[in-house]
């Protein structure tokens, strides 16, 4: 069972206007092999932080109008939105532990 809600440009843009939670997007492609390594890192923050966050992931190449919003210019990106604000992001593949300790702060 996957803990991350795949999400486009629609979806996207609803959840983020009415998002209770911290949103963590993860901005990815299929063809992405850094994208395929991090997975696994996003999956354990999603599990570790439900209910306290809400991690989704969106596909570039099918939403690439959000990606464009969002000033995306490599995959994988990780943008953390609060009240449907963008307030950290990262870019490239990251250790699980750095990606925890930068985004852990806006629980």
């Amino acid at each position: 069972m996957s803990f991350i809600t795949p999400v486009n440009e629609t979806s996207l843009a609803d959840l983020l206007k009415t998002s209770p939670l911290p949103v963590l997007v993860d901005f990815g492609a299929t063809w992405c092999g850094p994208c395929k390594m991090l997975d696994p890192f996003v999956e354990k923050m999603a599990e570790a932080w439900q209910g306290k966050m809400t991690v989704v992931k969106l596909d570039v190449d099918d939403s690439p109008f959000a990606a464009e919003q969002n000033q995306v210019m490599g995959v994988p990106t990780l943008i953390l939105f609060k009240a449907g604000k963008p307030v950290d992001r990262t870019s490239g593949f990251q250790p699980y532990e750095k990606l925890v300790e930068r985004f852990s702060q806006y629980l």
